[in-house]
This record gives structure tokens, C-alpha cells and sequence, in this order.
């Protein structure tokens, strides 16, 4: 008889722990009440990879999250997400569809934000969209903070954020998750959309 690790496979914390030291940084162990989290820094910024749980009478969904604040120097904001079939709802209540001339990513993902020259300039990158595409469920955004029951920002201070369904496992994954967001940050400087060299900004 199979062994439970050998049906569910090796545990968040030995997958977070093996590629927090292939990337160069350390797994914090979580406790009872607090989830265990990774932490990369890339210049100033200090970008967490976490999971979080949210319950709803009987049962509960955990959610895989990464995420950066950082000052955002022109209130800039995007949202990206794949295709599915609520994607036409969003249309009906007058969410604006950016396409970028890429027919395949117009294909795949809905595009929102302001201003649109600015979600078609960060776009252009071709990087960007590589790291994007290699995700197959993907909720990406800039948002200005966690909400009204958890963490808020200094004025002029908003927050990389991607989440999804369920704890990513595949190291490779959670890599290029780290490099998106390292190539958005460094997207966001040459726009003049984020400093390169910025006051120290964390969520610990």
C-alpha cells in the first residue's frame, strides 16, 4: 500500500524549501495561525511568495499569492487574466478588453487598464508575455492595497499582486513567477512608472 506521500507527493514546505535555496534565499517557516513564505529580493524590493485560506461555512479554498509593493509615480494600473467563460460578463458590465496586437495573447488573455498606451508599452515586452503565456492560470495585477481587513499602503504606494487556486508545487512555475515579476518592476522603471530607486516598502 502506497505511502500518503507517495499519493500527494512531496508538501509545500519541501518543494518552498528546495527552491527558496536553488534561488539564493531562505524558506521562513510558517506556524499554527501563519503560513510558511518565501522572500526574494530583487534591488529594493522585496517580493513574497505566500498561500493564504479563505473559509466559507464548510468548506475552505487556499490560494497561492505573490506580490510587491512598491511607489507607483502616476497611479498606473492593469489587471490580466486567461480567458474563460465569464470572460463575456466582464464585457457586459463594461470592462474594457486592451488587445496588443499579439494574436495569440489577444486569443488567450483579457487585458484591462489605465491609460491604455502605458498597458500597451508594458505589453510590447516580449519577455513579459513569454513568462505569462507559461502559466496556465494566471490573475495578475496592480492594486493599491490587500483591503479594508489587512494591509495598508502610504499614500502613492500600490502592490504587484498575482494569485491563483491551490498551492503551486512545480518549482519551475514558481521560478517564472519570480522573474515576471522582476521583469514587470524593471518594466515599470523604464516606463517612469515605478523608481529605480525607491524608499524601502514591505509587507513583514
Amino acid at each position: 500500500m502506497k505511502s500518503l506521500r507517495e499519493l500527494l507527493g512531496p508538501c509545500k514546505e519541501e518543494i518552498w524549501s528546495q527552491l527558496s535555496k536553488e534561488i539564493g534565499t531562505d524558506y521562513q517557516q510558517g506556524s499554527l495561525f501563519k503560513a510558511g513564505k518565501v522572500i526574494l529580493s530583487h534591488r529594493q524590493w522585496e517580493i513574497i511568495l505566500d498561500t493564504y485560506t479563505v473559509s466559507t461555512g464548510n468548506s475552505a479554498t487556499t490560494y497561492t499569492r505573490m506580490r510587491v509593493p512598491y511607489v507607483n509615480t502616476d497611479g498606473f494600473r492593469f489587471r490580466i487574466y486567461r480567458k474563460n467563460i465569464f470572460s463575456g460578463l466582464g464585457k457586459l458590465l463594461g470592462m474594457q478588453d486592451i488587445e496588443i496586437g499579439d494574436p495569440y495573447f489577444d486569443e488567450e488573455f483579457i487585458i484591462q487598464g489605465r491609460p491604455e498606451d502605458m498597458v500597451m508599452r508594458l505589453f510590447a515586452n516580449m519577455n513579459i508575455r513569454k513568462l505569462i503565456q507559461n502559466h496556465p492560470n494566471i490573475h495578475f495585477q496592480v492594486k493599491d492595497d490587500e483591503g479594508i481587513f489587512s494591509k495598508k499602503f502610504p499614500e502613492g504606494v500600490d502592490e504587484l499582486y498575482f494569485q491563483t487556486i491551490g498551492v503551486i508545487k512545480d518549482k519551475q512555475h514558481l521560478k517564472d513567477l519570480f522573474d515576471l515579476f522582476s521583469e514587470v518592476l524593471e518594466e515599470l522603471c523604464r516606463l517612469g512608472s515605478a523608481y529605480e530607486n525607491e524608499p524601502g516598502v514591505t509587507l513583514q
